[in-house]
């Protein structure tokens, strides 16, 4: 059930902002192995002046956080961040001008489907990958 939010600081078409939150849920789905469904991507649009990136960084940057349940290897990590990237560089996003943010949480402490707390919840797909 991961869900990631990006900020950014520049206005994009309607289009590019569809192809921007396209990239980050395709990374989700390929390196953490969850089903589409089970993905939530929310988009930030931020005025420059309330949004103030690193000095040799410009409009572009771009901040991407993910929650997730803890169990996600470095390596799956690390698979999460290059799609990313990669994705992100297809939107025209420099890697240079991105930052990731994973964090990681219980599964008790997510509720879902109506209330459970996820960790009395059989998932689809496995977290500790």
């Amino acid at each position: 059930m991961p869900t990631a939010a990006i900020e950014i600081r520049r206005q994009y078409s309607r289009d590019e902002e569809t192809a921007i939150i396209d990239a980050v849920r395709a990374g989700m789905m390929a390196a953490l192995k969850v089903p589409h469904w089970t993905t939530l991507v929310r988009l930030f649009v931020h005025e420059p002046h309330r949004f103030v990136e690193p000095p040799d960084k410009g409009e572009r940057y771009t901040l991407v956080s993910i929650d997730c349940f803890i169990g996600r290897s470095a390596e799956t990590k690390r698979e999460l961040y290059q799609a990313i990237v990669q994705n992100l560089g297809l939107c025209g996003i420099p890697a240079d001008h991105l930052k990731i943010l994973v964090r990681e949480a219980p599964r008790e402490n997510w509720a879902i489907r109506g209330g459970l707390p996820a960790s009395d919840v059989a998932l689809e797909y496995d977290v500790n990958i």
